[in-house]
């Protein structure tokens, strides 16, 4: 497995073509990431490069951006994963961490640009395909664990425990809320390009058909008059109508999977914190009624 450092040089960019502050940012973050590869080195800790971390707000990394950085990392490590971090979800009591990689059928189809409908669907490549998320665990060693009981005083309530039992998680769902509706506004501007591209291509085939009915009733009266007929083919007649790619749909709607998912968990929990204040104040009546 190559190292850190060769890694990180073979992403490094020689020249971009942005101005010189973008190029110096570029290539002070590359050269940081390699200094602390080198010191994870010097003090016997794996340096062994096997792919990135970044954060994420409120999950929306499914972007082109990840998908050209992943295809851009697979040159030199077939199985890089991409740690991905939330840190609203994780302000609110769960660890929101992801191992994600791409599906090896779509990361060729992507480098050769096979992206329209067509290509997918022969390839069997539906919106789920493109990333597949990679089980974690998470391990601490027992000797943290034990300086950890060892630092933590008797148990007792603090304000901490108290906020576990917060049921202000309307601010989080209007965000997710507001990012749902904003999915589906792009999804459905992808659908307009995908039926404008089935209108044109309707649209040429009634002139293809209008053009070969006038061609082949030419042809006749050529022949009638002992004339060689025209070709019924002509391949510059009508060029092909592009299909739009479905890359940017398929982003979306994983967004969306996303979403939706994390509405649902904050749902959950919130419906988990309701009944459980609920039980409490049952209690706190028993007790003042005896």
């Amino acid at each position: 497995m190559a190292t850190a450092a060769e890694v990180l040089k073979s992403h490094t960019p020689v020249e971009t073509v942005g101005g010189d502050d973008e190029s110096l940012d570029e290539a002070a973050g590359a050269n940081y990431q390699i200094e602390m590869m080198r010191c994870l080195r010097e003090v016997n800790v794996d340096n062994n490069t096997v792919g990135w971390y970044q954060s994420s707000s409120f999950g929306t990394y499914q972007t082109t951006e990840m998908i050209e950085t992943f295809v851009s990392y697979h040159e030199s490590i077939k199985k890089c994963v991409c740690l991905v971090y939330d840190p609203q979800r994780s302000a609110r009591g769960q660890l929101a961490l992801k191992a994600v990689r791409l599906k090896d059928a779509f990361i060729a189809h992507f480098k050769e640009q096979k992206l329209t409908g067509k290509d997918l669907r022969e390839a069997g490549i539906g919106w789920r395909d493109v990333f597949v998320e990679v089980p974690i665990r998470i391990h601490n060693s027992s000797l943290a664990q034990a300086l950890v009981a060892d630092l933590d005083p008797a148990p007792r309530v603090t304000a901490p425990d108290l906020e576990r039992l917060d049921l202000g998680g309307a601010a989080y769902l209007t965000k997710t809320m507001a990012q749902l509706i904003e999915g589906v506004d792009d999804v459905l501007s992808e659908a307009q390009k995908v039926s404008l591209y089935h209108r044109n291509l309707s649209r040429q085939q009634q002139h293809m058909a209008q053009w070969l009915v006038k061609r082949r009733q030419e042809n006749a009266a050529r022949r009638a008059a002992g004339e060689e007929p025209l070709p019924e083919e002509d391949p510059a007649a009508f060029k092909p109508v592009p299909e739009p790619p479905v890359l940017e749909q398929y982003l979306t709607v994983n967004q969306l999977a996303a979403g939706c998912e994390r509405a649902a968990a904050a749902c959950q929990a919130g419906m988990s914190k309701l009944y459980v204040m609920q039980a409490l104040q049952k209690a706190g009546q028993q007790r003042q009624a005896a």
